[in-house]
């Protein structure tokens, strides 16, 4: 099993010539996604449908929650980020994300009708998604060599997507079988995110060897006293709770934002956010589809199939490819696929063209993209800050989809969706341009490879 030290930019390469198996702990944080995916998509399949043609939200109304519920859990990223890196809590932290978005089942199954319960419902589920992605892609980071972090991240994704794929269609069997009980759907969907939480204990190793240490000397003499002090008290668990309270702000100083000074990890960062301002969210694509194509709304929850499929295919190759060219073309020409299912929609081509290219680019554009961001970032990370290196890219993403999400929404209705689509082709087009300048080539490749 691979361990912390070869997270560093300077660990040596593996043989050539050596077929290497995916770290078993990739294994493990894969099965949990997959079940979590499960059950998360069982509930979040119809949304969109339900917010817009159902309650008539207008669209800018539904960019607002969109974007609030990718946005708004920016700062409880950072949090998770910091508090999993302190003392190396990462299964802890992780594990409290994934019990939290578990139980906001159960808010949906006891909210009834009630759109505001419902609201929090799926805020829950968000802040449990923003506490548990940096603690769990640090795991992936610290038990796999840099040179096969995009392998790593490659398969986590593709067994997460496979949760995806299957929970649409786990939903709409109990709605056929239980004739519409959404109750049902809800209940089955606790029980499913109640036993990824078990596999999380059960499979996912601890601290690695690597935050032994770490855990005796968290960062900043305040930290450092509360930590103490809390070990005093109460053991690990009182330090995970009392780090999470009282130590944030040492934590943000020295943590967060410390490898900001390495000028590579700066601008993956800043083009984390340029690319992600320019990136409209799934759901608006989907109901562009349904407007265009003008299809029975009971089709629309399986658009996202489409698209999980295209990606749950190319994840691992497109993460191989990443590790033998390096990373930040596959990351580019993944938003080049997304810029061109924008022109899709756009484009006087017959009905089925458009629907087959528009979700099979919304494939390859994840495949080259979700992992293989998180790979490009990896050798950058400074040792022991992993998750919160993780979570200051992820939340520079978020906050910037945020932003798109309620832009495009305002644009849609201020101006109609024809000019909220050539708005947002022309953002993407310009947000490569910058992003081809800025972005760095990895520590394992040939500097200037494909410049």
């Amino acid at each position: 099993m691979y361990l912390a030290t070869t997270g560093r930019p300077d660990a040596p390469p593996a043989p050539s010539g050596v077929r290497r198996r995916v770290p078993g702990t990739v294994l493990a944080l894969g099965a949990v996604s997959l079940v979590t995916d499960v059950s998360s998509e069982m509930v979040t399949a119809v949304l969109p449908l339900y917010l817009v043609l159902g309650l008539g939200l207008s669209p800018i109304q539904f960019g607002l929650l969109d974007g609030l519920s990718t946005g708004a859990t920016a700062l409880v990223r950072l949090l998770g980020g910091a508090t999993a890196d302190r003392g190396g809590r990462h299964k802890q932290v992780g594990g409290l994300g994934y019990a939290l978005s578990a139980c906001s089942r159960l808010g949906l199954l006891l909210a009834g009708g009630a759109t505001g319960w419902i609201a929090t419902a799926i805020a829950a589920d968000r802040l449990g998604k923003g506490v548990r992605t940096a603690p769990r892609d640090a795991l992936i980071t610290l038990h796999s060599p840099p040179e096969d972090l995009g392998r790593a991240f490659g398969t986590h994704r593709a067994m997460d997507t496979t949760g995806a794929l299957l929970g649409p269609l786990a939903a709409f069997a109990l709605l056929w079988a239980t004739a519409d009980a959404y109750d049902a759907v809800f209940a089955v969907s606790f029980s499913v995110g109640a036993f990824g939480v078990l596999l999380w204990v059960l499979l996912v190793p601890g601290r690695t060897r690597g935050h032994e240490k770490a855990a005796v000397v968290p960062a900043g003499p305040r930290a450092r006293k509360q930590f103490a002090e809390a070990r005093a008290r109460g053991g690990a668990r009182a330090g995970l709770l009392d780090g999470m309270r009282a130590g944030l702000f040492d934590g943000m100083r020295g943590g967060l934002f410390g490898g900001l000074r390495t000028p590579e990890y700066r601008r993956i960062v800043i083009c984390a956010g340029i690319l992600g301002a320019a990136t409209i969210g799934d759901a608006f694509l989907y109901l562009l589809l349904q407007r265009r194509l003008a299809f029975d709304a009971t089709w629309f929850p399986f658009l996202p199939l489409g698209a999980a499929a295209v990606y749950l295919l190319l994840a691992v190759p497109a993460g191989r490819l990443a590790d033998r060219i390096g990373r930040r073309a596959p990351l580019l020409y993944g938003h080049g696929a997304l810029l061109l299912a924008y022109g899709l929609l756009l484009a006087p081509l017959p009905d089925p063209v458009v629907l087959l290219g528009v979700l099979l680019l919304l494939g390859v554009f994840y495949a080259a993209t979700d992992g293989v961001l998180m790979a490009l970032a990896g050798p950058f990370l400074t040792e022991g800050r992993q998750a919160s290196g993780l979570a200051v890219v992820q939340t520079a993403q978020a906050l910037a989809r945020l932003g798109a999400a309620v832009a495009f929404g305002a644009v849609w209705t201020a101006s109609g969706p024809e000019t909220a689509l050539v708005a947002a082709l022309l953002a993407l087009t310009a947000a490569m341009c910058c992003a081809a300048r800025l972005l760095p080539t990895t520590p394992s490749e040939p500097s200037e490879r494909s410049d």
